[in-house]
């Protein structure tokens, strides 16, 4: 399996597919081992594609020290050289979408088209739900919390409406088959440490790439009324919403043809 040294880490990557370059940077614990991915949908269809476990995450390495989300960009960019790739469009989604702002903040020039999915830039502009708060949750404790909040149609009276459909949410989420492994907690824990301090609001405006904010209208971790105000900090940004919550980009068949749409211009 690919594995390269940038930015000081050794960090696990795929590529796949054909088409004009994107990179696509996940959100909080993420992993490529969990199916389906990126590369089973649309966007695996339509373009060259890499992607990558962060650090801490999945099987790119997990040092255990304070991590930044500097340090987030800065592999970001530093995994691009190693691979050959001068710029791509880049995709962030949730956490990614984090990340993805401070790439195109702090590496410009690498950024061709940028979309931020279901993410906050912190500070004034607000914060992400804190998941930080809740890192003591496990299991299906953590899932039943945060089912709701990812989607708040999800409510107490549609769970007991949908009592099928509501268990196979919570077994689905509830999963971690790699929960075991070292450094797994550590690293999950390091992540969470960077994505509370995350802020880039005053520096929004400084990105002057074609951007396209993409959210969904039921989403409880990255609000709807943030999303307008990050549209309206970041310079000619478009703001699209989608049927769906956090997960907008699964449950709305129509979300990723209109994100392919934006990065190849045909929007």
């Amino acid at each position: 399996m690919p594995s390269v040294r940038a930015n000081g880490i050794d960090i696990y990557y795929e590529r796949a597919g054909s088409g004009p370059r994107l990179l696509f940077i996940s959100g909080t614990g993420g992993d490529l081992r969990n199916k389906p991915n990126v590369f089973d949908g649309a966007l695996g269809r339509s373009f060259e594609v890499l992607a990558y476990d962060q650090r801490g995450l999945g099987r790119t390495e997990k040092p255990d020290v304070p991590y930044s989300m500097a340090d987030y960009a800065d592999d970001a960019a530093a995994l691009m050289d190693a691979v050959g790739w001068d710029r791509a469009h880049v995709v962030g989604v949730s956490f990614g979408g984090m990340v993805a702002q401070e790439l195109a903040l702090r590496h410009p020039g690498k950024v061709e088209r940028l979309v931020l999915a279901c993410t906050s830039p912190g500070g004034a502009g607000g914060a992400s739900f804190p998941f930080h708060e809740i890192e003591h949750l496990k299991g299906e404790a953590r899932a039943r919390h945060l089912l709701p909040i990812s989607d708040t149609r999800r409510d107490e009276a549609w769970a007991k409406a949908h009592p099928e459909l509501y268990a196979q949410l919570i077994a689905q989420t509830a999963a971690d088959p790699f929960a075991d492994e070292p450094g797994r907690a550590m690293g999950a824990h390091r992540q969470l440490e960077a994505r509370a301090r995350h802020d880039t609001w005053d520096r929004l405006p400084d990105i002057a790439i074609p951007t396209l904010i993409a959210a969904g209208r039921y989403d409880g971790i990255a609000l709807p009324q943030t999303q307008e105000k990050m549209a309206g900090r970041i310079p000619g940004a478009q703001l699209r919403w989608f049927e769906g919550g956090h997960l907008f980009m699964i449950q709305d068949r129509a979300a990723a043809p209109a994100i392919a749409a934006f990065l190849t211009g045909d929007a």
